[in-house]
């Protein structure tokens, strides 16, 4: 127990998202999980892979899945086993983590940023449209936050252009557009398995899914030092293979994604329900959408001290992202300067993520929204 600074009593503290809870509620299968790997002592691209790499493949309503080191891995090789490389660009949000961005520069190519729709996270078709050229090869859209992007009009600009349409479903996994999973939407699709993640692992992963068979035995190859046999290289690969105890625990938090992905469901409409009328911008859903709510992200013109007000009662809250990939210096070079990408400006400066995950509760739910009512009336 503690007390806010206004002298008002914090009975409970709410955390961002508690994965020591989660893992509690399945906590002899995942023990059950690595026994089996230790039992069998076959440590790299074993039976668990291959098994997990079967289920998530159906799952995703996809012919194949390549498990790979981490998300940024899984669009590297996405991109390299299409051929995109130097004098290339590929069209990527302007919102979204640097990871998107960083795997088109591990290629050689250039990412070109496109705006967000107003009122919506994801990237927009007509901002994307705008920005092709001669050296377009792909566009790479985020399913940001675990809402689907507007892939039929960006699957339009793809054919019209004949561009690859690669989906960044680092956040989304089981979410779907016009009933139809992400990872069966486009060229191939990447995904990341850390921690954090709806379906994440106890440390790094990814996979690529696609229906493509011979981008699917390319990416194979890539992963595994360019070979598909011992000491027999095709290609000039990278070691980026998914770990045979993270495929363990992935097969087994993979039967209970749906209902995890359910509670955050419910959870988000508490929070519409709770939140409505506040001054804050709440997310907009997309109507030919079902999103997962990875991330329940709010705008606030006054972010800092509603951040500053939820933590001193006990609510941790996230900024995603502080600043955009092209105000990083990382990405200094390409003269994207300040002002020029005004959408994701303005959201890195009000974009707030409230307590998200599948073990969230009423009471805690119920405290933020009193904390934010507290902060308004202030």
């Amino acid at each position: 127990m503690k007390h806010a600074p206004s002298g008002e009593v914090i009975m409970r503290q709410v955390p961002f998202l508690d994965l020591a809870a989660l893992h509690a509620t399945i906590q002899e299968e995942l023990d059950a999980a690595w026994r089996k790997v230790m039992a069998r002592s076959q440590f790299i691209l074993g039976d668990e892979v291959a098994a997990f790499e079967d289920e998530f493949a159906t799952y995703c309503e996809a012919q194949h899945c390549i498990g790979v080191g981490n998300g940024l891995d899984a669009i590297t090789l996405i991109l390299r086993a299409l051929g995109i490389g130097p004098g290339d660009e590929v069209i990527v949000p302007s919102m979204t983590f640097i990871a998107t961005w960083l795997a088109v520069s591990e290629t050689g190519a250039t990412p070109v940023p496109a705006e967000p729709t107003e009122g919506l996270f994801n990237i927009d078709p007509a901002a994307v449209e705008a920005r092709v050229t001669a050296r377009t090869r792909a566009i790479l859209p985020v399913h940001l936050y675990g809402q689907p992007a507007a892939m039929e009009p960006l699957a339009r600009v793809a054919r019209r252009y004949g561009l690859a349409l690669i989906e960044d479903a680092a956040q989304a996994h089981g979410a779907r557009h016009r009933g139809r999973r992400v990872g069966s939407l486009g060229t191939a699709a990447a995904f990341s398995f850390y921690p954090g993640k709806n379906l994440g692992a106890l440390g790094d992963g990814g996979a690529v899914v696609t229906s493509d068979a011979a981008l699917a035995d390319k990416i194979r190859r890539l992963r595994n030092y360019g070979s598909t046999r011992k000491y027999r290289h095709e290609d000039r690969g990278v070691n980026s293979r998914l770990d045979e105890l993270q495929a363990a625990f992935l097969r087994v938090k993979l039967r209970h994604l749906d209902p995890w992905n359910a509670a955050r469901k419910a959870s988000a409409e508490r929070y519409f329900a709770a939140l409505a009328g506040r001054d804050l911008q709440l997310p907009r859903v997309d109507d030919a959408v079902d999103p997962v709510w990875h991330l329940f992200a709010v705008c606030s013109d006054r972010r800092d001290a509603l951040r500053a007000h939820l933590a001193a009662r006990g609510v941790d809250t996230v900024i995603h992202y502080p600043v955009p990939p092209h105000l990083q210096g990382a990405y200094r070079g390409l003269g994207w300067a300040e002002g020029s990408l005004p959408v994701a400006e303005r959201l890195s400066r009000e974009v707030l993520s409230l307590p998200m995950g599948p073990t969230l509760d009423t009471e805690q739910l119920a405290a933020v929204a009193g904390a934010i009512e507290s902060f308004e009336q202030g």
